[in-house]
């Protein structure tokens, strides 16, 4: 091993309750690399990540096997405070600043300068105040190597976004000693002009002998900054290139390349049919801040399964959220040869819609109230289901026997593994929370379904649960459904077409055994060279 070698993994093994998501990785970065990690959402980047940052999550869960070498000396980190004082920074995804302080103060945090006064040196250092002035002059040291002019005494809640993220990286780079830096998905919030110049950063830091692990799904700016990288698939460390010998077309490619996994589904009675479309969109732009769509465009067939794929970041998510009325959208949609309204969930509800948000916890579900509840809501208001009338005219109840009834039948059809209706959800798995969803969702009985990241967070066997419901869904009930998903495996296992989504627009749409080139070049952003779809 090259003695100017900062960090080493070698044979880095890690299960999560018997589910091995790393699986013998060996990686190692020196000092002044950019050394990208790319792969699909479950490949094990973050699960990497935060092993060598010594997050509680991993230590928790039994730890792991292999070892972490710094300067060729074996290294155990069991918590970011040693990850820390070995060098190592990480700049989080989600931000890790308060709000109401001002720059220099996050920055500053838990390293703060002081001075000496009357008291301190009768009472002891404990008594020292802060020396202002000198933790400003660190605070714009930092931000200068980063080519950034902020004042360094603005409260941090009235920064853009994108200059949030800069001073999450002033604070690293302001730590003495920093030799490694983790950048998980600096970009995703950011807009392309404050992305062009947190590379241009990162580019500086390298220069100054920093060394920058950079996780991102965007392979343009892979191809934009770094030295080396190192491409994960299910948990595996398929190849690791040097940029100059490698294109997009290829990192993508070894990302999704794998055996494919189609079953033989359910046949239909009826196929679906170019003839026969039930939706149209017509130059559809989302603003869904990371998810942004910019004049998308798509025709879905009735009753198939379409599937809606491409790497993070590039507004495969806002499509369904711009849709249903969540983000600000505009465009034509028409179902059924009606427009519909757009920016008003009602209209996308009355238009026999249903929506399975990706964040099942935050919009999907209420976590405290039982899965009866959870279940019919929706249908309650907006359909005015589960309601019977009363004396008094005008004036409906809650059918709480049709209500237990209905979720008992929705717990059976759907395997929904609970001690009864009444059963808050947050003491649901997250493969049942996520049934409990898909019921939800089942109960307006609606025509077309959006489903999006239906398997994020949930264990392989839930997985397979949930996605023979959405198949058993279009098949027993001619319910068209529209599927995003990060993981191109799921799509191509059950879809009867995949419209791949880069930079907020259709690039193409495939067939599901199309070959791992095809996939490959469509998620890059480019077309095939022969006609496919």
């Amino acid at each position: 091993m090259p003695e100017s070698t900062v960090l080493e993994l070698k044979n880095i093994t890690k299960k999560f309750f018997g589910t091995t998501v790393l699986k013998g990785i060996n990686l190692s970065v020196k000092p002044g690399e950019i050394h990208a990690i790319v792969g699909e959402n479950g490949a094990g980047k973050s699960t990497l990540m935060n092993l060598i940052f010594g997050m509680p999550v991993i230590h928790e869960t039994g730890g792991f096997e292999g070892d972490i070498l710094m300067d060729g000396q074996i290294v155990n980190i069991t918590s970011p405070r040693q990850a820390m004082e070995l060098g190592i920074g990480m700049v989080h995804q989600e931000f890790m600043l308060i709000p109401g302080f001002t720059v220099t103060e996050n920055i500053k945090l838990n390293r703060e300068r002081t001075r000496p006064n009357l008291a301190s040196k009768i009472l002891g250092s404990a008594m020292e105040t802060l020396d202002y002035p000198a933790m400003r002059r660190d605070s714009q040291q930092a931000l200068e190597k980063l080519g950034l002019a902020i004042d360094e005494s603005t409260l941090v809640s009235q920064l853009p976004v994108g200059y949030m993220q800069f001073v999450e990286i002033a604070r690293e780079i302001d730590k003495t000693h920093s030799r490694l830096l983790v950048f998980d998905e600096p970009t995703a919030v950011l807009a392309e002009s404050e992305a062009d110049h947190l590379i241009a950063a990162m580019k500086r830091l390298a220069e100054q002998g920093i060394a920058i692990l950079f996780i991102t799904h965007r392979l343009d700016e892979v191809m934009a900054c770094s030295h080396t990288i190192s491409i994960l698939r299910d948990g595996e460390l398929v190849k690791t290139l040097k940029r100059d010998e490698t294109s997009v077309e290829e990192i993508a490619e070894l990302m999704v390349g794998r055996k494919l996994e189609r079953e033989q589904l359910p046949s239909r009675t009826v196929p679906p049919s170019d003839e026969d479309i039930i939706l149209e969109i017509e130059d559809l732009r989302v603003e869904m801040p990371g998810e942004r769509v910019k004049g998308l465009n798509l025709k879905v067939r009735r009753g198939e399964i379409l599937g809606l794929g491409g790497l993070a970041g590039q507004g495969k998510i806002g499509i369904a959220n711009g849709v249903m009325g969540l983000y600000p959208a505009s465009g034509r949609i028409i179902k059924d040869g009606q427009p519909l309204k757009l920016n008003d969930p009602r209209a996308a509800l009355d238009a026999k819609m249903a929506f399975v948000s990706e964040d099942r916890r935050g919009v999907g579900l209420l976590l405290d109230e039982s899965i009866a509840i959870n279940v019919v809501l929706s249908s309650i208001e907006a359909q005015n289901k589960f309601l019977r009338s009363t004396i008094i005219p005008g004036v409906r109840l809650l059918d709480r026997k049709a209500v237990h009834d209905y979720t008992l039948k929705m717990i059976k059809d759907l395997d929904i593994r609970c001690t009864g209706p009444n059963q808050p959800v947050r003491r649901l798995s997250g493969g049942n929370q996520q049934k409990v969803c898909l019921a939800r969702a089942f109960s307006l009985q609606p025509e077309i379904l959006w489903v999006s990241e239906p398997t994020r967070g949930i264990d392989i066997g839930a997985k397979k649960l949930v996605l023979d419901l959405l198949v058993r869904f279009n098949r027993e009930y001619g319910m068209t459904i529209i599927m995003t998903s990060s993981e191109l495996n799921e799509l191509r296992r059950i879809c009867d077409r995949i419209a791949v989504v880069y930079n907020g627009k259709i690039t193409g749409i495939l067939p599901p055994d199309a070959s791992d080139r095809d996939f490959g070049l469509m998620i890059a952003g480019t077309h095939p060279t022969k006609e496919v779809g």
